[in-house]
């Protein structure tokens, strides 16, 4: 049985239940359905509790998926912790705060790659903060001018949305693909475009806002050397 991911209809959804269909051999928790976003494409896995029909509350501290095939995802308790029965009925609490900061974030640097319009060589997200590495040849980026262009962008109110191509369909337009060190994940048939109205469409699996002005304010902090042509872009929600 698959984990259905609830977090892909509605990534502002932080409360439900759900049925635990395994237990892993290191102590993992594997539900049939989760609103919880496994690490994968630079944005951590996310936390919260599960909450036992006797009150008891587990603390997921991250999630995973359980393989490279990403079709059961895997709740990380804390260590030591009492764990559910297979076939037990959980509920599912989200740490929203957490996951909200993750989603401003992305979506952010979705408009970073927008503002610096070169190949993606890697990237990271936390709470509050990420970065882009770019592949950019002979060029001096400027902090000030960089923020003014993305809080531009922010503050144009954009709405997000999402569709689905096939694997054939992405092969037909590589160009779609920015990011170099992460490629979409294939085999299921369907790859997740997230469009930015107007301004940008990108395969991507991860959790992002509804409209940009959400992003709120940010500043560039700090741009690095990584190599000849890499640059690393340092954000920071303000």
């Amino acid at each position: 049985m698959t984990t259905e991911l609830l977090f892909r209809s509605d990534a502002y959804q932080t409360t439900a239940q759900s049925q635990v269909i395994a237990i892993t051999e290191q102590g993992g928790i594997i539900l049939d359905r989760t609103l919880f976003y496994p690490t994968g494409g630079g944005q951590p896995g996310d936390k919260g509790v599960l909450q036992l029909n006797n009150g008891q509350e587990i603390a997921i501290t991250t999630t995973v998926w359980e393989d490279a095939a990403h079709t059961r995802v895997v709740h990380v308790p804390v260590e030591n912790s009492e764990l559910p029965k297979v076939g037990e009925t959980v509920e599912m609490q989200l740490d929203w705060a957490t996951r909200y900061s993750h989603m401003r974030v992305h979506t952010a640097l979705h408009l970073l790659s927008v503002v610096l319009p070169y190949a993606v060589t890697g990237g990271s997200i936390s709470a509050g903060e990420g970065r882009l590495d770019f592949d950019i040849p002979d060029s001096i980026l400027d902090k000030e001018q960089i923020t003014a262009q993305l809080q531009a962008l922010i503050d144009q109110d954009l709405p997000v949305s999402e569709s689905w191509i096939t694997d054939a369909e992405l092969d037909a337009n590589p160009e779609l693909v920015k990011t170099m060190s992460v490629q979409p994940p294939r085999g299921s048939g369907q790859i997740r475009l997230i469009h930015v109205q107007g301004v940008d469409l990108q395969p991507c699996g991860g959790t992002h806002l509804k409209r940009t002005s959400e992003i709120g304010q940010v500043t560039i902090t700090k741009i690095e050397k990584k190599g000849k042509l890499n640059r690393r872009v340092r954000m920071v929600l303000v």
